[in-house]
């Protein structure tokens, strides 16, 4: 066993994270939801999702058999929801083509929906004991410190080179505490902001802190400005029901229940005559703006009180919904927000 792999295998077993909703298991179901969700989302915003999801969707049967629509319900609010769409047709391969087994390797685990490489490695350690190695955000920066990698880790050498580094460090016994240990260490002491090099387990080999680099390592990403687009969402008020569409999938918010939108702006009133519908007041809402990894989208919120000229029926793609009924509906975060806003505005006229 290496000096690396040795000292992180015994500090997380007296110091790393013991405790977390999804440890204590070697069911690969709530493995692999754990890992899916940790993506890109902190421990702390993860846990009460995961354990509402796993009370939803009690193993791989229960989530291959409710609809897409159940699945985006019941991940709002914790956003990049393709996550959510690939975990849905996962769980449909699994229980098709595997009989509701989870493959027991890395290799085939990576060749279903929405398991990357190193997502598949983690779920092969902690379910099957497989020797496998992980490279999520976490493990590149303790790399990248460690071992004084230069370059933005993201890019493409820099990025072969850690996956050499992370074969390289495997040891030959205890996968899983290493594996829990270097995503321990990077969560909680070797953090992006003030690591604690202190207290940090490999700290006397750590190449950037014998040189004083641990705040420039890892590398940024190039800085480039991210561009900005603009919409207007209609909150078209029918009574206490909201007019909501479904948004193509795939694409962003893909299989979500949205308002309708005006992209790039709105010069004048909406025109609602596709829609069947009469406008009868119309109220600027406050704007606000909602980031996503590659542009900033500028919002303009239109509040228009309509009612039905024309009948037009509720289809897959358009529904009327009550407000009392959103907090449970497959909405986006920054939609749910915006419908609960108005329903907390228009309870608080009608008291006074």
């Amino acid at each position: 066993m290496g000096w690396l792999s040795e000292r992180v295998i015994d500090w997380q077993r007296l110091h790393g994270r013991q405790d977390l909703a999804w440890q204590r298991t070697r069911d690969p179901y709530r493995i692999w939801v754990s890992e899916i969700m940790l993506q890109q989302t902190q421990v702390s915003a993860v846990i009460p999702f995961y354990l509402a999801f796993l009370e939803r969707f009690p193993d791989v049967r229960a989530l291959a058999a409710a609809s897409q629509e159940q699945v985006l319900a019941a991940w709002s609010g914790l956003g990049y929801y393709t996550r959510a769409r690939n975990l849905h047709a996962c769980a449909q391969r699994i229980v098709n083509d595997f009989g509701a087994c989870f493959p027991q390797t890395a290799e085939l685990l990576e060749q279903l929906p929405g398991i990357g490489r190193s997502t598949a490695a983690a779920i092969a350690a902690f379910a099957f004991g497989e020797r496998a190695a992980i490279l999520d955000g976490n493990v590149k920066r303790v790399f990248c410190r460690f071992f004084g990698v230069e370059g933005y880790p993201d890019s493409a050498p820099v990025l072969r080179g850690l996956w050499r580094l992370a074969e390289q460090e495997l040891p030959e016994i205890g996968i899983e505490g290493y594996t829990q240990g270097l995503m321990d260490l990077g969560a909680t002491l070797c953090t992006r902001q003030k690591p604690d090099c202190a207290v940090c387990p490999i700290t006397e080999r750590c190449v950037a802190r014998l040189n004083g680099r641990t705040a420039e390592l890892p590398m940024p990403r190039p800085r480039r400005a991210l561009p900005s687009r603009s919409t207007v969402m209609l909150v078209l008020m029918r009574g206490d029901e909201v007019l909501l569409q479904r948004r193509p999938s795939p694409g962003i918010w893909g299989g979500l229940w949205c308002l309708p939108q005006v992209d790039g702006g709105l010069i004048g009133e909406p025109d609602l005559a596709g829609f069947g519908l009469r406008m009868h007041a119309v109220t600027e809402l406050e704007p606000f703006e909602h980031v996503f990894t590659h542009f900033r989208l500028m919002i303009r919120p239109l509040l228009l009180d309509v009612s039905l000229f024309d009948h037009v029926a509720e289809t897959d793609g358009q529904l009327w919904l009550e407000l009392s009924e959103i907090d449970s509906a497959a909405l986006p975060r920054p939609v749910k927000t915006l419908l609960q806003r108005v329903r907390a505005q228009r309870s608080m006229a009608v008291k006074t």
